[in-house]
């Protein structure tokens, strides 16, 4: 079964940067899609970013387009997400996740989520 660990997230001033990492315990994590996804208060999972298994593509909201990239290591069993530019509206749990496409019903397993806090 994949487990999957998050850690990065923190306090961060409007413009500032942050990097998210998103470890997984499995050897054939070179197989699996991998996303981003965040939960603001009172809102409902809103997807961030994805990439393909073997990191050939990516996608983005259109909310983070620009500001935002992910990656991954496979040989690490890690996935990224570089956060720049951030804004208060940014700032949510920030879960990843393997499967595919864009709903996170299409997602099989999530990790327990890093809190990200933007001040302005």
């Amino acid at each position: 079964q994949l487990q999957l660990a998050e850690s990065g997230g923190g306090l961060v001033h409007a413009g500032g940067s942050l990097r998210l990492s998103c470890a997984a315990s499995v050897r054939t994590f070179s197989s699996y899609g991998m996303a981003w996804f965040r939960q603001a208060p009172g809102k409902e999972r809103e997807f961030v970013a994805r990439i393909t298994s073997n990191g050939g593509f990516t996608y983005y909201a259109d909310s983070v387009k620009g500001r935002f990239t992910i990656a991954r290591a496979n040989a690490k069993n890690t996935v990224y997400l570089q956060m720049n530019s951030l804004k208060p509206e940014d700032t949510a749990v920030y879960y990843c996740a393997e499967g595919y496409g864009s709903s996170s019903r299409t997602y099989n397993y999530w990790g327990q989520g890093t809190q990200v806090t933007v001040s302005s």
